[in-house]
């Protein structure tokens, strides 16, 4: 392009945004050397020590109180809490909107494209370990929530900032917990626009180039465009508050992971001669057999890495997200609850990850991976497993982008709340800028957009840890109590 070609919009916009992505990304991201030729960035061993802490030092709540979160989620579950403003099922979907979506689609892209077939195996295991630190989180935002309209006693208000307060106040520290506090808000609020909006329009308009004809689709320069619809259709929802974003997700999240799920199933059931290659592929990539020589070790690393930094993308564990969400309920208590949360991480890691790693892997299509890719690469998988699927892909990705983004404008308007009260004004302004940044993330670059993303989503990974490791002793207790009330009714 000459000095003189007309910049079109979508480039304007990705000018802008690039060298605060880069600069956000290099601070989160402050690698810690492993070996001489590897580097770990430090948020990744910070997640991953405190999935690993909290699964053994809670005794593997992950497994032995699974079945007690199903039976809760579809007993009590089901009703509305004296406490809360939602039911625990609602909570769920809320949050699961928020994470079963393009973090179960573009994710698992990224993870492949990046680490190869391998960083699935990584991915599940964090999800699994991850069960443990959601349970933490969402168990604490229960217990530590408040209720900030006199008037109006169901409405709530939790997560990590009022924990990690809470943490440091017992320690007669208020103005050290305060400070942790406001840092988590602003972390989450930056999450909220990258990786809960941005990345979400971004993915939206991507997959919709891929089916209109990729670098020849007559829509690669309208980006801007595809996010002014978006935004309008976003923005019809959360005028309404909670009240109606947990409506929305509460049905259209069943729905879109059933077709998802259903449509990957048949794929891998038409191949299912390739089942145990696929598995082999994965297992050997995981542990870098596939390279030769020195190459092991990076791929190796490689596969880690990304597994473990798109698990975190995809099912929040560690992040307290799912802790803002789920503490508007209150059906069984913050025990109870937090064992409903624990299904979320099994849902969209374990079962809907895995699924779409399978399809990508049995079709071979992650052998054409040339480039950072995302839901490009998934719409290619599916297509190329059923003719025509990527289009009943891209109304998968339509509706699981539209749910996120809401789940998390949700999460991010409590902590705009923390920081300047419950203002209707500043409430009002920051639905306008929340709803203009899906507008810039439809026009922005993926590379670009990846970096920013993981790096202010893994970064509410900070102050959150510390209030969990500073209750651990207390989350503990409460678990062996609960369990006992259970005995012993």
């Amino acid at each position: 392009m000459s000095a003189d070609a007309p910049v079109s919009v979508d480039e304007a916009i990705n000018n802008f945004f690039k060298p605060i992505s880069e600069s956000v990304s290099g601070v989160i991201f402050y690698p810690i050397p492993f070996g001489s030729d590897h580097d770990v960035p430090l948020i990744l061993l910070w997640l991953a020590f405190a999935a690993l802490f909290f699964t053994f030092y809670l005794g593997f709540v992950n497994i032995r109180y699974f079945p007690t979160a199903v039976k809760l989620l579809f007993g009590k579950g089901m009703e509305k809490g004296d406490g809360g403003e939602i039911s625990q099922f609602q909570a769920l979907m809320t949050c699961l909107s928020g994470t079963v979506g393009l973090g179960n689609i573009a994710s698992v892209g990224v993870a492949i494209s990046l680490g190869g077939p391998g960083a699935v195996l990584w991915m599940t295991l964090m999800g699994f370990l991850g069960m443990s630190s959601k349970f933490a989180e969402v168990m604490l935002g229960v217990k530590y929530r408040i209720h900030p309209d006199p008037e109006n006693p169901k409405k709530t208000a939790g997560g990590p900032m009022y924990y990690i307060k809470a943490a440091f106040e017992k320690r007669n520290l208020p103005k050290v917990g305060s400070l942790i506090a406001v840092i988590f808000c602003c972390f989450c609020i930056s999450g909220a626009v990258g990786g809960g909006n941005m990345f979400q329009s971004n993915q939206v308009f991507q997959q919709l180039v891929t089916i209109t004809g990729e670098a020849q689709s007559p829509i690669q320069d309208y980006g801007w465009l595809t996010g002014i619809v978006m935004a309008f259709l976003v923005g019809i929802v959360i005028v309404g508050g909670l009240s109606s974003i947990a409506a929305v997700s509460s049905k259209l999240v069943p729905v879109m992971a059933f077709i998802y799920v259903f449509m990957g199933l048949i794929i891998i059931g038409l191949n299912y001669q390739q089942i145990p290659a696929a598995f082999s592929t994965i297992f050997q990539s995981a542990f870098g057999l596939q390279a030769a020589g020195g190459g092991m070790i990076g791929a190796f690393m490689a596969s880690i890495l990304n597994g473990v930094k798109r698990a975190a993308f995809s099912n929040e564990s560690g992040l307290g997200s799912a802790a803002i969400v789920q503490s508007t309920t209150n059906t069984d208590g913050p025990v109870g609850t937090g064992f409903v949360a624990m299904l979320g991480p099994f849902i969209d890691t374990i079962i809907i990850c895995n699924i779409t790693a399978m399809v990508i892997v049995i079709t071979g299509a992650y052998e054409q991976s040339v480039d950072i890719e995302a839901v490009e690469l998934t719409s290619r998988a599916f297509s190329m497993g059923i003719t025509n699927a990527d289009y009943v892909l891209t109304l998968c990705v339509i509706l699981f982008a539209y749910s996120t983004i809401i789940a998390w404008y949700y999460n991010a308007e409590v902590c705009v709340k923390y920081l300047f009260g419950e203002k209707k004004s500043v409430e009002n302004i920051f639905k306008i800028f929340y709803c203009l940044c899906i507008v810039v993330g439809a026009a922005a670059k993926l590379s670009d957009l990846i970096d920013f993303t993981d790096a202010v989503f893994l970064a509410m990974a900070f102050p959150n840890m510390i209030g969990l490791y500073m209750f651990a002793p207390e989350i503990k207790r409460d678990v062996k109590e609960y369990v006992q009330r259970l005995k012993n009714s």
